[in-house]
Formats: C-alpha cells, sequence, structure tokens
C-alpha cells in the first residue's frame, strides 16, 4: 500500500474513534492527478445523502494533458461503501459533535482507497493536552538518545 495524502489537520482537530476503509468512484483525469500527487484532503469531509456517502471539498488539481474532458477540482465524489457500513456511519453522525472524516488515501492493488473515520470533535483544552504529551514524548525521546 502506498500513501497518496494524509489528513493530518483531522488527527490534530478530532478524536478518532473507528476507522473504515472505502473506494471511490473517479474519472480517468482524476486518476492521473492522484497519480502526480495533486490532491489535498485538508478540508474534506463525508455527508451523507439517499442511503449514500460522498466527500465533499477534496481538492483534485486539473490534469494538464486531459482537455474537455477535464474534471471539476472539488466537486463530489462518491465513495463506496457497503450498505451496513453507511446507515451506520449516517446514524452515528446525525448525533451532536460525531462527524465523519478522511484520513488517508492510498492505493491497494492499483485502486485508490480511502480510510475514513467516525470522529468526535476536540475542544481547545484537548488539543492543548494532546500538544503537551507530544512534546514531553519528544523530549523524552531525545533524552533516550543522549
Amino acid at each position: 500500500m502506498k500513501d497518496i495524502a494524509i489528513n493530518k489537520k483531522a488527527y490534530h482537530d478530532y478524536i478518532i474513534e473507528e476507522t473504515y476503509e472505502a473506494g471511490i468512484s473517479l474519472f480517468g483525469s482524476e486518476i492521473k492527478s492522484i497519480r502526480a500527487g495533486k490532491v489535498s484532503l485538508k478540508e474534506a469531509y463525508v455527508s451523507f445523502k439517499d442511503n449514500e456517502a460522498f466527500i465533499k471539498d477534496m481538492h483534485i488539481a486539473e490534469y494538464k494533458q486531459a482537455t474537455y474532458n477535464n474534471h471539476e477540482e472539488t466537486r463530489d465524489r462518491k465513495l463506496l461503501l457497503h450498505k451496513k457500513e453507511i446507515t451506520k456511519l449516517a446514524s452515528k453522525c446525525k448525533i451532536q459533535g460525531y462527524t465523519c472524516v478522511p484520513l488517508k488515501m492510498y492505493f491497494k492493488s492499483g485502486l485508490v482507497k480511502f480510510e475514513i473515520a467516525l470522529a468526535k470533535g476536540k475542544t481547545l483544552y484537548d488539543k492543548r493536552e494532546s500538544d503537551k504529551k507530544k512534546t514531553m514524548e519528544r523530549q523524552a525521546k531525545q533524552a533516550l538518545k543522549r
């Protein structure tokens, strides 16, 4: 598995509770841009409509060599999940404070896959606490190296 893009902001802003693997429906020019590494997951999130899951605000740059068949950069893209997974995620996302975010995008057997997560938003003091914990771990590792 080769990672294409990782959403570092999601790990900072949310407490990850459950993760799922999902496929995605894409155009040919989008695949070419993804293979070139021109994709961003920073603002992306998952929404549900009519028992289908869509990823919104994911940016895939235009493919220069594509002609009139080029894609729209931030269009809604359909995620491929089992029906039970979609209903489970949709029902949990309706609870206040929960959302569904993409964590990373990767190639698996030549196909583009997403790792999406059911996440709960962190408050400001939770973010400060996790930052403190990271700095303490970093300092401990540096002390052990010395």
